[in-house]
């Protein structure tokens, strides 16, 4: 390819293999035939559970919600930007199945859960050890602009669907609606898109920036 290697990742494990303490973390079929995923080097050869497990270790207070009641193929697309930017959970309100072929198998290293309703999102939010406030993400009538807005460190980010945006039920249980401000003649911005520039408004105030920390 012109642009980079044919193969993404890292073949066969090179010398001996890893042995000692901290080489729990380390796959064998990995180190046998080359780690392809799609994770940083620091992860390279290591096994979904120990990945995940460090990864628990330095999660962000920021969860994210998505509501699913038309099968929104933007939902993948979320997550994996959610596991990017190393969220606490992603909620999933309503239908309980998602086309995950968006999330690139991030789900698999993201705490995922599911709610019937977003009423049951927020009685969930309420049973955390700190308290953590749900936001909703529209440009609606009233909603203060996301720009000049400083979101709490503790906080739940929902996402309605693609095209109707926020359900009635989410606005009513919402502590506040905050909109992201829009120059052009389109009426909305892709959800995914959305999503994407409310949690990097979170990181820009909250996450660790210095030296290599945000690497992985």
């Amino acid at each position: 390819m012109p642009h980079g290697p044919v193969e993404v990742g890292v073949g066969p494990w090179s010398g001996s293999w890893p042995s000692g303490p901290g080489s729990e973390v380390y796959d064998a079929a990995l180190l046998a035939e080359g780690d392809r995923r799609n994770v940083v080097d620091r992860y390279r050869y290591w096994t979904m559970d120990a990945i995940r497990a460090d990864l628990d270790t330095r999660r962000h207070d920021f969860h994210v919600a998505i509501e699913n009641w038309q099968h929104d193929f933007n939902i993948g697309t979320i997550v994996r930007t959610a596991n990017a930017f190393l969220a606490a959970e992603v909620h999933i309100v309503g239908e309980r199945r998602w086309n995950r072929r968006g999330a690139m198998v991030t789900d698999r290293y993201q705490h995922v859960r599911h709610h019937p309703t977003v009423a049951d999102l927020a009685a969930y939010l309420d049973t955390l050890a700190e308290p953590t406030a749900l936001w909703g993400i529209d440009n609606l009538p009233g909603s203060q602009p996301l720009e000049t807005t400083v979101l709490p460190r503790r906080t739940c980010l929902l996402f309605g669907q693609e095209g109707p945006g926020l359900s009635d039920g989410a606005r009513e249980v919402c502590a506040g609606t905050f909109s992201i401000a829009q120059f052009g003649s389109t009426r909305s911005i892709n959800a995914s898109a959305a999503a994407a520039i409310a949690m990097h408004s979170w990181i820009r105030v909250h996450a660790d920036l210095g030296g290599d920390a945000w690497r992985g």
